[in-house]
């Protein structure tokens, strides 16, 4: 299943549902007990969902150079994360997000 994220000021961003879901979690949009998967981003809403993103990914590349930090420290071998991260999931949709709230324009989302 596929997340599709439209607005009018930007070309359509497509994920696959986990890591639209993520995204959405993190915004605080994602709604399990609705079965469409469809939502609304309003444009008075866009700069708090920024902040939540900015801060998800700069706690997740916090944890990880903690981790990578400690394994240095106690000999180990680096830890292995996921080779496409937070910040790289979370571009595209960030972008629609300023733009869209520059334009003053609605997101909406549908799987």
């Amino acid at each position: 299943m596929l997340y599709k994220f439209k607005s009018k000021t930007s070309g359509d961003v497509i994920m696959l549902q986990p890591h639209g879901q993520r995204l959405l979690e993190i915004m605080g949009k994602y709604l399990p007990e609705d079965p469409s998967g469809a939502g609304i981003l309003l444009p008075e809403h866009m700069a708090v969902a920024l902040s939540q993103l900015k801060q998800a990914i700069d706690t997740e590349e916090q944890a990880q150079a903690q981790a990578r930090a400690q394994a240095e420290a106690q000999g180990l071998a680096a830890p292995r994360f996921e080779s496409v991260g937070l910040r790289h999931r979370a571009t595209p949709l960030m972008k629609m997000i300023e733009r869209a709230a520059r334009d003053e324009v609605s997101i909406t989302w549908n799987t």
